[in-house]
């Protein structure tokens, strides 16, 4: 898979992304066929567990690049830019986008519109894909007053239509649209030439990208765009309450896990 492929299935073939974070996850994925592997700043909430994704670090981001890519060695590999990664100068930023390259991403992700477009276009002068990010942005979570659906007012939706085609014109070669109602995603989608992704954007855009552990049951939380495919969690939960009663009832370990 690469960028060129990517964009080629817009409007022919649903495009496929979850997140992984770790060499297990990541082989998961691998082994699944998904297109694109996301090593999203999300790891902040589901791996470091923080109530955001703003303590997130490079070095947080990097460590678990290399994890993924050591997981899935051919895979499509996108690195989240986390917070302050690339809001403080373009050099910065095309500096950052690079460590990711080096640690084993293909393209990076970054959030915002028009105010980040010079710094995508630098970025992607510098031989990185970028990867685009619009409606509900985690990391501006503050401004944005909580996690709120986007694209609800006209002007809302008028910033998510020029947001889109600046992306698309300075050379993202695709957009996340995350928590975008519905009508709005499959506006962008058609408008513009590079597929859109999303999270909670309904049924139109040109892919869909949900993070692992909630694919697999592995979050207990209940969110109106997750679809949960598994109750991991309650499976590891019980394999552990089986480990301890078998260990408090010297069950475990029995003459087949000994050595003689």
């Amino acid at each position: 898979m690469n960028t060129k492929k990517i964009i080629d299935m817009k409007g022919k073939e649903p495009i496929t992304m979850i997140t992984a974070y770790d060499y297990p996850t990541a082989r998961i994925a691998s082994e699944a066929g998904i297109d694109i592997i996301l090593v999203g700043d999300s790891l902040g909430n589901v791996i470091l567990g923080y109530d955001s994704t703003i303590p997130v670090t490079m070095e947080d981001m990097l460590m678990h690049i290399k994890a993924v890519r050591r997981g899935a060695p051919d895979a499509f590999i996108v690195g989240d830019m986390p917070f302050l990664s690339y809001e403080i100068s373009p050099e910065k930023a095309v500096e950052n986008a690079g460590l990711m390259l080096k640690a084993g991403a293909n393209a990076i992700k970054l959030e915002g519109g028009e105010p980040y477009a010079e710094t995508i276009r630098r970025i992607i002068n510098a031989g990185i894909p970028v990867m685009g990010h619009l409606g509900f942005t985690p990391q501006s979570v503050n401004l944005l007053g909580g996690h709120k659906v986007q694209g609800k007012t006209p002007e809302s939706r008028e910033k998510l239509l020029k947001d889109a085609k600046i992306l698309e014109e300075v050379g993202c070669f695709s957009i996340v649209l995350e928590l975008v109602v519905e009508q709005v995603a499959k506006e962008i989608t058609e408008n513009i030439k590079i597929p859109t992704i999303g999270i909670g954007a309904g049924r139109y855009c040109d892919g869909q990208v949900l993070v692992f552990h909630d694919v697999v049951g592995l979050t207990t939380m209940d969110l109106k765009f997750v679809k949960r495919y598994a109750n991991t969690y309650e499976i590891m939960l019980n394999a552990v309450k089986s480990y301890k009663t078998e260990v408090k009832n010297k069950v475990f370990p029995s003459k087949d896990n000994i050595f003689e």
